[in-house]
């Protein structure tokens, strides 16, 4: 974000894409360049595309059209999850010779938009770093006249797993609890907010890792009538295993399971909790839990159980 910063202060870049996880980062960058652009009647100067009415013609057709309120327009490609050949090859062939007065900005959650980078600006809006994060949200809380203990403050961003748009949205409430209180403790964290279910699942998989079994099962019993449970904890032992078997750098790995990076280290810390063969027999009981519940043999909550207590004791 400081380097955006920086870089608004020159001359405005024609097209900005901004990847990466965390919703924060991509209002906060987009917040930026809006800025700089000046936009004054966003009635006209100010074009959104997403899933719903997204087609590159019309982007660029767009691109063609004047401001009418200022110096430039804003065209804003928001989480395109489709996008053909001669759509990329007809916003390369534009990228060439852009319209000086139209500034597109891409969010590209889902990375569709990479063949991009060398062409234009590059946004990084991946998870800050938990020290960075910190920072902000030592700031946030300033802003409100209250202060944050370091305790209080590692459990909100795990709590939130380490999401910035997540932990922002919970100052308010944190700060306005008590009206008397200065200072946001620990304890007042773990009441008020609830936890990231992928969190919970890293939780889960200390918990098994440590042969912790009344943990294992008051995370399981506070959690069985989550949705989609059942895959957030099959898909991350299966990124455990693959990690602990592959010599490629996060960002490869990342690329390969289809994940963030942040997700990659984060796993890659609980690794040490279990061997090699003991991932292996995981991914095996997996492989036939999945089987199981397809076939009818299992019932999905059922299935829950004996997943978690076969790997307690794998």
């Amino acid at each position: 974000m400081k380097t955006l910063k920086n870089r608004l202060k020159g001359n405005l870049e024609n097209c900005y894409l901004l990847e990466g996880d965390d919703y924060y980062l991509y209002d906060k960058a987009f917040s930026m360049i809006k800025k700089a652009c000046n936009i004054t009647l966003e009635d006209f100067d100010l074009i959104k595309y997403d899933d719903e009415n997204f087609s590159m013609k019309a982007c660029l057709d767009s691109a063609e059209v004047m401001p009418m309120g200022g110096e430039y327009k804003l065209i804003v490609i928001k989480n395109i999850s489709k996008l053909s050949e001669s759509d990329k090859k007809a916003m390369l062939e534009y990228l060439e010779s852009p319209v000086k007065s139209s500034v597109f900005v891409i969010f590209d959650y889902f990375n569709k938009f990479d063949f991009l980078k060398n062409k234009c600006a590059f946004v990084d809006c991946k998870r800050f770093d938990k020290n960075t994060a910190s920072i902000v949200l030592v700031n946030e809380f300033a802003k409100r006249g209250k202060q944050i203990s370091g305790e209080a403050l590692n459990t909100l961003l795990d709590f939130c797993n380490g999401y910035l748009t997540r932990a922002i949205n919970e100052v308010d409430k944190l700060s306005y609890y008590d009206l008397n209180e200065p200072l946001v403790t620990k304890k007042l964290v773990e009441e008020m907010v609830s936890k990231d279910n992928e969190y919970v699942v890293f939780e889960l998989t200390e918990a098994l890792g440590q042969k912790n079994g009344d943990k294992v099962l008051r995370i399981l019993n506070d959690m069985i009538k989550e949705q989609g449970l059942l895959g957030l904890i099959t898909n991350h032992f299966r990124r455990l295993f693959f990690i602990s078997i592959s010599a490629l750098d996060d960002k490869s790995l990342a690329g390969l399971l289809g994940v963030k990076e942040y997700a990659i280290a984060k796993q890659k810390s609980q690794i040490r909790n279990f061997s090699k063969m003991q991932l292996k027999k995981i991914y095996a009981l997996l492989e036939q839990v999945d089987y199981n519940i397809k076939s009818g043999a299992m019932l999905q909550e059922n299935a829950l159980y004996y997943l978690i207590l076969s790997i307690l004791y794998v």
